[in-house]
């Protein structure tokens, strides 16, 4: 794909992808609407396939791809869920995938990627340090590269969920989604402004890692360097591809402390009794540290996804 995603491409991709991936649930929770003064529709991609959102747009973007390229199987970079995605997708298809991986990974997530058959090589924690390794790799096996999110095809797969959600939810005054990379929200963005145009979209990040922030403000991409955050699916920057979309059709990027993401990550584990991950919290601690005018609204977050070390749990430490 080469232009920006339609609802009518979001739509051909949703069926793409039905049989491989889940219409996940929407949960609500009484006690958080109280605490939150709103009224809240979580869209529980903790719950997807690998246990979270990645799965849509790596099974769209591997299925979208001509049967001779996959004949030297795909590789990525990531920290992790998309590692786990692109290697799900590529064992659906029978085709090898290569996953460059940094170095700090989360255990629980590397397993994961092991699980479906995936080679890993391993890089040091920095963007420049995974498109070196990945760019290697290409070079030596010829695989596909699947972005983890600057690629039209893996924003068009994410846009399914947003699309999901409003289907299921249909009056939303607006979305909330985590911003890392930018193609959830990006994909968000597109298919809500096409569902439902009156509909805010808002972006949710750690003030440890608010490149989306700055560069919203700036108007000009501003790489993230040296991000310092619990949510490690949040580190990345916003790619070329992804910033357009949001400045054209995002109303606002929240930035919030790591203490109140785990503080909305433990509220949701206590009173929802679902387990997700920090860089899914990050939708409910922006929306408990608000400073615009949504509370009192009918939102939508998008739980992003629920893969935890369970041996490692932040408000243990």
């Amino acid at each position: 794909m080469s232009d920006i995603p339609t609802i009518e491409q979001i739509r051909t991709a949703a069926r793409t992808i039905e049989a491989l991936v889940h219409r996940t649930p929407i949960f609500t929770s009484r006690s958080i609407d109280q605490v939150s003064r709103a009224r809240l529709f979580f869209k529980c991609e903790n719950f997807q396939k690998v246990g979270a959102f990645k799965a849509r747009g790596a099974v769209n973007a591997v299925n979208s791809l001509e049967e001779k390229m996959l004949k030297c199987g795909v590789a990525t970079h990531s920290s992790g869920n998309h590692a786990a995605a692109v290697a799900y997708a590529a064992s659906c298809k029978g085709v090898k995938a290569i996953v460059v991986m940094p170095n700090n990974a989360s255990a629980i997530k590397i397993a994961a990627v092991e699980g479906y058959g995936a080679e890993i090589i391993y890089c040091e924690p920095t963007q420049q340090a995974r498109e070196a390794a990945l760019r290697e790799v290409v070079k030596q096996t010829g695989a596909a590269f699947i972005h983890p999110y600057n690629d039209y095809r893996v924003i068009t797969g994410q846009a399914t969920a947003a699309m999901e959600l409003l289907e299921q939810v249909p009056d939303l005054d607006a979305i909330i989604t985590p911003v890392g990379g930018g193609g959830l929200i990006s994909g968000t963005a597109l298919a809500a402004k096409a569902i439902s145009p009156q509909l805010s979209v808002y972006g949710a990040e750690p003030a440890g890692a608010d490149d989306a922030f700055r560069s919203f403000q700036a108007g000009h991409i501003i790489p993230c360097e040296n991000p310092d955050t619990i949510a490690d699916g949040l580190r990345t920057s916003l790619g070329e591809l992804t910033f357009p979309i949001i400045c054209e059709h995002v109303s606002a990027i929240i930035t919030v402390s790591d203490q109140a993401i785990i503080n909305a990550m433990r509220l949701v584990w206590e009173r929802m009794k679902i387990i997700i991950e920090p860089s899914s919290a990050v939708v409910l601690a922006a929306l408990l540290t608000d400073r615009t005018s949504i509370r009192g609204a009918r939102i939508g977050l998008i739980i992003s996804g629920g893969n935890v070390d369970l041996n490692d749990l932040p408000w243990h430490k």
